[in-house]
């Protein structure tokens, strides 16, 4: 049974999602600062956690960004209503999506199965059109969910590397921002979600080594982003 860790020093936020994530038939964990949360994750199955940002002993930025060091798990931060930052500083820590506070529980509940639908979708054999890609140094294995670049094996999260695997499956092709971010959350687009596509791109190249001329994901000025046949 999938495992939701909800990390937030509300009490009546943290109780109320246990409540709507257990009627969905989930098991659920709660924390309310990073050292009670961490001591969970590092003892505990963990499918998919939820962190508020500002907690009494630090801040779900720097755990998400530990978290990322050690696990692949989908991360949703919890973020203040209309900090724009917020959900910035999230995303380039290596978080998969916000929800932004206040917040419907049942929206909550959405991006959470969304988001293991994601993860689950991997290795599904009807979305794979061939099994890895070579090019430029760069080796994308399709079925084993890696990626590794001149040899290094990349820690990528479960968004990065589906925003990898869109491009691939379009190879050659230019994919536009809206186009990812329908791909990815099957949301609404709005003019403010090409910065969280922006953010992922960045942080995949920072990750590859590849920000200066990217020899791996290209962009295509007022068009969108490729990777090369």
């Amino acid at each position: 049974m999938e495992r939701i860790l909800v990390v937030d020093d509300e009490k009546e936020i943290a109780d109320l999602l246990d409540v709507y994530f257990q009627n969905e038939g989930f098991t659920v964990s709660t924390a309310a600062t990073v050292e009670e949360a961490w001591k969970k994750i590092t003892s505990e199955p963990i499918s998919i956690a939820l962190l508020d940002v500002m907690l009494p002993d630090g801040d779900g930025f720097s755990l998400c960004k530990k978290i990322r060091e050690q696990f692949l798990f989908p991360v949703i931060m919890l973020t203040a209503k209309d900090e724009e930052m917020d959900k910035i500083t999230g995303l380039t820590f290596g978080a998969d999506d916000y929800v932004t506070k206040p917040f419907r529980p049942m929206e909550v509940v959405a991006r959470v199965k969304a988001q293991l639908r994601r993860t689950t979708r991997y290795d599904q054999p009807q979305l794979r059109r061939e099994d890895a890609y070579t090019k430029n140094g760069m080796f994308l294995n399709v079925k084993a969910h890696e990626c590794y670049v001149d040899g290094n094996l990349l820690n990528l999260t479960p968004t990065e590397f589906l925003i990898l695997r869109i491009l691939y499956e379009h190879r050659g092709e230019v994919v536009s921002a809206e186009e990812l971010f329908h791909g990815i959350w099957k949301d609404e687009y709005f003019e403010k979600s090409t910065n969280t596509i922006t953010t992922h791109i960045r942080h995949l190249r920072e990750k590859m080594n590849d920000t200066e001329q990217p020899r791996y994901i290209k962009t295509v000025w007022g068009v969108g982003y490729k990777i090369e046949k």
